[in-house]
């Protein structure tokens, strides 16, 4: 086991948010957690990440308890890559190399550098390495984000719909480059994704929030029309192509 949440729970203005959330994640895996906006994906994304305190729970990153962490040694530990992110004026170079700040201890070292340029290529951002973050597309800047995450070599990365503002070809590029780097470094993954079948496509475990709570989780098989229904409240159908669920709405 390389991750877990053990029964988080968060209030918001006296609102329940999350009530008892649990997540096992192993090596080497995508976990989606899926379901309509407002079931408290994001703030449990920012509770695994201390970027939200929880009410209760705890969790672990390889045993390690984060509430036993600095903020910098969480950041060794987790990558996050927001929904939507701060543009300011830096060029993607340098927006990249912020991922390394934890590991740094007073400049950037030649490591940070030659990760940082190995990353680029690998996300295909090396073209534009020189450009300033504000003179890209959202689709760029989202790759650029990513790109942060995974040069700060963390055990996992969280996001938080990381093919938003993709266009198709992006979307699968950016999926297959997580995807080979959480299994090549085995690491994990937790994120949210809109799009089911993107999601089947590219991950290996499932969570079906409703209402701030688990309301399925496990592999391809969770994705039944009870619980598309349930959570979704659409009628589809589930159909197995080439071993793929495929969802169709009725």
């Amino acid at each position: 086991m390389i991750f877990r949440a053990d029964g988080i729970e968060f209030t918001y203005r006296s609102t329940p948010v999350l009530k008892g959330v649990t997540l096992d994640v192993e090596k080497g895996e995508i976990v989606t957690l899926l379901g309509p906006n407002g079931v408290g994906k994001t703030t449990f994304l920012k509770c695994l990440n201390k970027v939200l305190a929880p009410l209760e729970g705890s969790v672990f990153v390889e045993d390690v308890d984060l509430n036993t962490l600095s903020r910098r040694d969480t950041a060794k530990m987790i990558g996050y890559v927001p929904q939507k992110g701060d543009i300011s004026r830096m060029t993607v170079f340098d927006a990249v190399l912020l991922g390394r700040r934890p590991h740094i201890e007073w400049d950037a070292s030649e490591k940070d550098l030659r990760l940082t340029s190995r990353v680029l290529d690998l996300m295909g951002l090396s073209s534009m390495s020189l450009k300033n973050v504000d003179e890209i597309s959202g689709g760029e800047y989202q790759m650029v984000q990513i790109a942060r995450a995974v040069v700060q070599q963390p055990r996992i990365i969280l996001m938080d719909e990381p093919t938003s503002n993709l266009d198709i070809s992006n979307q699968h590029m950016i999926m297959n480059t997580i995807r080979n780097i959480i299994k090549k470094n085995k690491m994990a993954a937790v994120m949210t994704i809109h799009d089911l079948n993107l999601a089947v496509r590219y991950s290996d475990k499932f969570v079906l929030m409703h209402d701030g709570a688990v309301h399925a989780a496990g592999d391809h098989e969770v994705l039944t029309p009870s619980n598309i229904k349930a959570v979704y409240h659409i009628d589809a159908y589930v159909e197995n192509i080439k071993g793929i669920p495929v969802i169709i709405p009725k």
